[in-house]
């Protein structure tokens, strides 16, 4: 990383660093985001997948309430030596619904935004924020508005794995969306689309 302006702390430094037109490396962790039922835990699935993001220095992503939702950012944020954070988007109208964030959640981010579900491409859907904010998509099993995250995952260019038992096959996946029958294979996906 290149050196500061002199006695500045890291806030003001930045500050500086734009004010001069000065280049300063900032160093960010990746994003993955985690798409799931929003009632059904899928308890097992979400368990060894919140540990594996935990073990890769990331930040976990989910929509913040219950389910696999809940199970992950669980999992996620109880695995010892982990850095990375859980963020939260919230759905609204303007507040969240009962549920939300979860007890795990540490970035709350609020929306506005209120559909999902069968509505889950509609403009009106925090599914967007959720995708376009995530350098990696995993799909753990769900219902409409998991699938419509899967769809955005494809439309915004964002690379997209589903995984759990309840995906009986890759037949009804959207294009380019890749099953994984174990945690090794979203370890390799891993590998691969957050290389740098």
């Amino acid at each position: 990383m290149p050196p500061r302006p002199l006695g500045l702390g890291p806030h003001l430094a930045g500050a500086a660093a734009a004010r001069y037109g000065l280049r300063m490396a900032v160093r960010r962790r990746p994003i993955v985001g985690v798409m799931g039922s929003g009632t059904e835990p899928h308890e097992a699935a979400a368990a060894v997948l919140g540990r594996l993001l935990a073990s890769r220095g990331v930040d976990l992503l989910t929509g913040g309430g219950r389910g696999v939702m809940a199970s992950v950012s669980r999992a996620f944020a109880e695995t010892p030596g982990r850095t990375g954070l859980v963020i939260g988007i919230l759905p609204g109208d303007p507040e969240p619904p009962p549920g939300y964030p979860n007890l795990w959640v540490e970035i709350v981010i609020r929306t506005h935004l209120p559909w999902s579900g069968d509505r889950g491409t509609d403009p009106r859907s925090r599914n967007h924020v959720n995708v376009l904010s995530s350098d990696a998509v995993i799909a753990l099993p769900g219902g409409a508005g998991t699938r419509s995250e899967l769809v955005l995952a494809g439309r915004y260019g964002r690379p997209a794995i589903a995984f759990g038992a309840a995906w009986h096959d890759a037949a009804g996946l959207p294009p380019g969306v890749r099953l994984a029958a174990c945690v090794d294979e979203v370890a390799a996906f891993l590998d691969a689309v957050l290389a740098t």
